[in-house]
């Protein structure tokens, strides 16, 4: 064979080759794609790969009543405790409110305590200028109705802040207003009526600031009946 034939040959060939390998391709591109292995991770599932919702296994032997029950019972459960958690912030709110009332209404006490020092000694001056002077000396007059006075204005600001005075004579013993000092026999009066009242108190919107410092009557003895005659 010259080489002429054997170039032929050898190009008639290469055609063949390539059409094999094409009917190869064919039949790969046929068959199907192997499924996927057994222990796939893969969960089924629906088509957005969703996974069911697993069932309480204690539920799975009761009957559709007995289910019912036991979720109307969970849900009363609920409820009571949501009734409760509300009631305890509802108590908070309160207390916080009453608190803050308290601390605007008694922010003052310790101030207006100090004040009643000044109230106590206008009424010490007061007292200590006697009637009968008053009427033969125009200055003492005069002096005595400056101070009384003052006394009215100092009470009247403290009373526009709602501390009040106390001046039990005469009264019957209050033990949570009054500080009883000593017991006074022979005054007449039923006993546990104060009967002098040696410093006067004070209250804040209705709670004691200072108790007032009083002397009550003293019970008297029963007197013994003769028997005798």
């Amino acid at each position: 064979m010259n080489q002429t034939e054997q170039k032929s040959g050898k190009v008639a060939t290469e055609p063949g080759a390539a059409a094999g390998e094409s009917e190869e391709a064919k039949v790969e591109a046929a068959e199907p794609a192997a499924a996927p292995p057994a222990n796939s991770d893969v969960q089924e599932g629906g088509a957005d790969g969703a996974v069911p919702l697993d069932v309480d296994d204690g539920l799975i032997d009761l009957g559709p009543d007995e289910v019912l029950t036991l979720l109307k019972d969970e849900i009363a459960t609920l409820r009571d405790q949501m009734l409760r958690a509300l009631a305890d912030a509802e108590n908070t709110r309160r207390r916080a409110e009453r608190d803050k009332q308290d601390i605007a209404k008694f922010a003052v006490s310790d101030f207006a305590r100090d004040m009643l020092a000044a109230a106590d000694n206008l009424r010490r001056a007061l007292d200590a200028v006697p009637d009968d002077l008053t009427g033969e000396s125009a200055v003492l007059a005069n002096l005595r109705e400056g101070v009384d006075a003052t006394e009215r204005q100092l009470l009247s600001s403290l009373e526009k802040h709602s501390i009040t005075r106390i001046d039990p004579l005469d009264e019957k013993f209050d033990p949570n207003f009054h500080q009883a000092m000593f017991e006074v026999p022979g005054s007449g009066k039923p006993p546990g009526t104060v009967v002098q009242v040696i410093q006067a108190g004070y209250t804040i919107h209705g709670r004691l600031l200072r108790p007032a410092l009083v002397g009550v009557a003293k019970a008297e003895p029963a007197q013994k009946v003769d028997t005798t005659a």
